[in-house]
């Protein structure tokens, strides 16, 4: 049973058999809807970002807080500020109101004791596999499990973490960090090593030499790819002539290819199938690398869902590795 105030979900099984359930609901204006729109109020800090999240109008957010405040009693807002910030009770309004709006999504899947295996699996992707692993691994998930229903969402591990942590994504391939947040699970499909790449044309085979002398399109700051780079710049001692920032590997290959800047990338276990050419040179022994793997919550409840999806990726990878010829 989860509940606050007069909110309560209660049910009970027996195995896979439901042996009762009640969804309480004692106060009559308040729905799943008026606390989905509260918890993207609080995901993202204004009702007009709210309002584009959960499909309605600005007008109809403030509707909608007005109502569940009125059902409720209390002010979950500060309306002195300019932009409404959430009161203390209403943080806490919000931490009971994820637990409700998880089991009401997952009681489902749990009773049927399907695993997530017919329903929709929301699913992060780094941009960097968008055209590459995702989408080939997407085609294996679907071919095997067809009545699974994808949602893929892009995004910078830091951002696709956090939504893992609150329930808006039931799983991310992403880069593993430093520090994995709590209760959240990574298993690793593959290390890429990062690569300078320059335009095809560059007649200059040293690699160091070029990122003192050229400019240098950098990797996202924010990303872990980015912070990793970095590192590996300060490491050496190098000084960069920073050009551009950008987060996206296919605008970054862009640019290098007009002969814009050098730039350095993760060396791609499944590449897209039209990739730009461009002069690709080694960092060394000691080049940085990043750890790419599927990202879930340890209490997911679409477990058989989860595992399939770590199967497919799994699959894709494999298949890459035997078919990449060895590089010298």
């Amino acid at each position: 049973m989860y509940g606050f105030g007069k909110f309560a979900l209660i049910f009970r099984c027996d195995g896979c058999k439901v042996e009762r359930y009640a969804f309480n609901l004692d106060l009559p204006g308040m729905t799943i809807r008026h606390l989905r729109t509260l918890v993207a109020v609080a995901d993202h800090r204004t009702f007009s970002a709210a309002a584009e999240v959960v499909h309605v109008t600005h007008a109809a957010v403030s509707q909608q807080m007005q109502a569940l405040e009125a059902d409720l009693g209390v002010a979950l807002f500060d309306r002195s500020k300019r932009t409404p910030v959430l009161t203390p009770v209403a943080r806490e309004v919000v931490a009971k109101a994820r637990k409700i709006i998880h089991d009401y999504d997952t009681l489902v899947p749990s009773v049927l004791a399907d695993g997530g295996l017919r329903g929709t699996v929301k699913v992060g992707a780094l941009g960097t596999t968008l055209t590459g692993l995702a989408p080939q691994a997407m085609a294996v998930l679907k071919a095997e499990y067809p009545e699974v229903g994808l949602h893929i969402r892009p995004g910078l591990t830091s951002t696709l973490l956090a939504d893992i942590e609150r329930g808006n994504l039931d799983a991310a391939l992403v880069t593993k960090p430093h520090l994995m947040p709590a209760g959240v699970l990574f298993r690793p499909l593959a290390q890429e090593r990062m690569e300078l790449i320059a335009a095809i044309e560059e007649t200059e085979e040293d690699p160091l030499k070029l990122l003192k002398t050229k400019p240098f399109i950098r990797f996202n700051r924010n990303a872990v790819v980015g912070s990793l780079i970095d590192s590996w710049l300060l490491s050496k001692g190098i000084r960069v002539s920073e050009a551009m920032e950008l987060d996206s590997a296919e605008a970054i290959a862009s640019m290098v290819h007009a002969n814009l800047g050098v730039s350095i990338v993760p060396r791609l276990t499944v590449p897209p199938p039209d990739s730009i050419a461009l002069k690709r040179l080694t960092l060394g022994d000691d080049a940085p690398s990043r750890v790419l793997g599927l990202a879930y919550h340890e209490d997911q409840l679409k477990a058989q869902a989860m595992e399939a999806l770590y199967d497919a990726f799994s699959s894709v990878v494999e298949r890459a590795r035997d078919s990449r010829p060895a590089r010298a």
